[in-house]
Order: structure tokens, then sequence, then C-alpha cells
């Protein structure tokens, strides 16, 4: 069952991503620093869950990539969170607009880059797309979400691996 979890993780960051490059190169929306941030959380999900599949370990070592798995999604939690709030600010208290991602890591040292991402910018604050009146950052935390608890019930024994698992 555990690794169906992590399979299941590892698909449905897969899709997202597939997803997040489809409306950057094909509908032309152009990511906010949050976004990658968000992005780059996806991508560890994938790959923590991709390396658990493969993997397969026991009880131990399930309950570690289930850690691992929590604190990516946590982290993407936080980040959607973030953006939702700069969303949800009265158009008087936006942030300013800043640079393009590739502008900030040509002028910026990384950490700074990291920094300003992390506390957004006026672009953040636009809602660019819906589905069902959600809007993006809505839809990666409910997602981030999902994985959160699914990575808690390995953590904490409530998923356990099959008869298979050392």
């Amino acid at each position: 069952m555990r690794r169906l979890v992590f399979l299941f993780a590892f698909l449905v960051s897969a899709g997202l991503l597939a997803v997040a490059f489809y409306m950057e190169y094909v509908m032309g929306l152009e990511p906010c620093p949050l976004c990658w941030l968000q992005r780059f959380a996806f991508m560890a999900v994938a790959a923590v869950s991709l390396v658990a599949v493969v993997h397969n370990p026991g009880d131990i070592g399930g309950r570690l990539y289930g850690f691992l798995l929590a604190l990516s999604a946590g982290a993407g939690i936080g980040l959607a969170s973030r953006q939702l709030w700069l969303q949800s600010l009265p158009a008087d208290q936006v942030p300013a607009c800043g640079g393009s991602v590739d502008f900030m890591l040509e002028m910026f040292p990384l950490m700074d880059v990291l920094a300003m991402a992390i506390k957004g910018t006026g672009d953040c604050a636009k809602v660019a797309w819906t589905f069902l009146g959600i809007s993006i950052p809505g839809w990666t935390a409910m997602f981030f979400t999902l994985i959160l608890v699914a990575s808690l019930g390995i953590l904490f024994g409530l998923i356990r691996g099959g008869s298979a698992a050392r």
C-alpha cells in the first residue's frame, strides 16, 4: 500500500509539473517567483516519491521517505499559502512588481533571490488563471495538502508496506 501512495504522489507531482509547463509554454502564463518555488517543491515531492517507489524500503526506510515527503509537501503548502495571502491583499497593499526570475538570478546572489522570491512580488498577487473559481496556488495548496496527509500516514505507520516489505 505504501508503495502505491509513493507512486500516486510521484504521478500527481509529475502531472502537475506538466500542467505548469503547458501553462507557461502553450498558454503563455509567466510564472512568478513563488510559482517557481512551488514547482521546486513539486520536483522534490516527485524525486522523493520516485526514489521510494524504486527502493521499496522496509518500515524504517519507508518512514524516512514519508518524513522527506512531508517536508517537501509542507514547504509547498507554505509557499502556496504565501501566494494566496498575497492574492487576497487589497490592491493598495500589494507589493511592487519585481523583475523576472531570470533577471533576479543574473543580478543578485542566489540566497538573495530566494529571500525575494519567498517574500513575493506584485506578480505573485495577480490571479492569471482559475478553474472552478480557484487560482493556481489554491489548487497547488490542495494537492500539497493531500500529499502531506498521505505522507503523515506513512510516517506514523498508518499506511504500511505490503507483505513483500522488508
